[in-house]
């Protein structure tokens, strides 16, 4: 019985020699594998976080969506400010997005169409400064509609989109990190994903910041700060169309 046992003991042992011999060289695959994988995860971890500070940087500038997220902030409170300045940090996403995934196409008609579009941009600029100059403080706290809401995200969004050279400026960065032939479509989604996240961060601060402040605000302080804002946008408004020559 012994002599029986110990046959079919290593006939037991047989299949798992031949197991772990031909797991072997799998388990190094495997290995591969994970060290590649986690090569390809610190590299896009890094065009995140350049991501964002590039959208950080982009977005601290204080423009005409800066002062219109101060105002709206201001007049109609966090919300409404902090959608002001995500609509200008999409409009740099999708510009981001067709300059990182080689939109060829896409590009050159918006930059061949930038004089049209700057135009058109510099004339929503001098309307939303003489609408926000206007404007009439209200005397008391109410609150937000939905509509108002989807309005103050759309009109910077489309305010954003009317300054196609930012396509250029992205064209640039991607280049010099290496994306600009649009293949690594996994790295250039981090970098535009970084760059909103950024953008949105700045805007997040800043529409906090100036909220803290919103109480202090009545009705006669407020009439002034519309004022002021309204001139400051329509300024920009005429500096963007006398840059066209006109």
């Amino acid at each position: 019985m012994s002599r029986r046992s110990s046959v079919a003991s290593s006939h037991r042992e047989i299949p798992r020699q031949e197991q772990c011999t031909s797991s072997y060289p799998l388990r190094i695959r495997r290995t591969k594998h994970c060290e590649t994988w986690q090569k390809a995860g610190q590299v896009d971890n890094a065009f995140l976080l350049a991501g964002l500070m590039m959208g950080f940087s982009i977005a601290a500038p204080v423009g005409p969506i800066g002062v219109l997220c101060i105002r709206r902030t201001l007049s109609e409170g966090r919300r409404a400010g902090l959608l002001t300045g995500l609509g200008a940090a999409t409009a740099d996403a999708v510009y981001g997005c067709i300059a990182g995934f080689g939109l060829v196409f896409i590009s050159r008609v918006l930059v061949s169409q930038r004089m049209w579009l700057r135009f058109f941009g510099g004339l929503f600029l001098c309307y939303l400064g003489i609408k926000t100059f206007l404007a009439k403080p209200a005397e008391q706290a109410t609150s937000i509609e939905r509509n108002d809401l989807i309005s103050a995200y759309v009109s910077t969004f489309f305010l954003t989109l009317t300054n196609p050279m930012t396509i250029v400026s992205f064209l640039g960065i991607f280049a010099g990190l290496g994306l600009a032939s649009g293949g690594d479509w996994v790295s250039a989604t981090a970098l535009v994903l970084g760059v909103f996240l950024g953008s949105a961060l700045w805007w997040f601060i800043l529409s906090g910041a100036v909220s803290l402040f919103r109480t202090r605000f009545n009705p006669r302080w407020m009439r002034w700060v519309n004022r002021i804002s309204g001139m400051i946008i329509v300024g920009f408004g005429i500096l963007v169309l006398l840059s066209l020559g006109l």
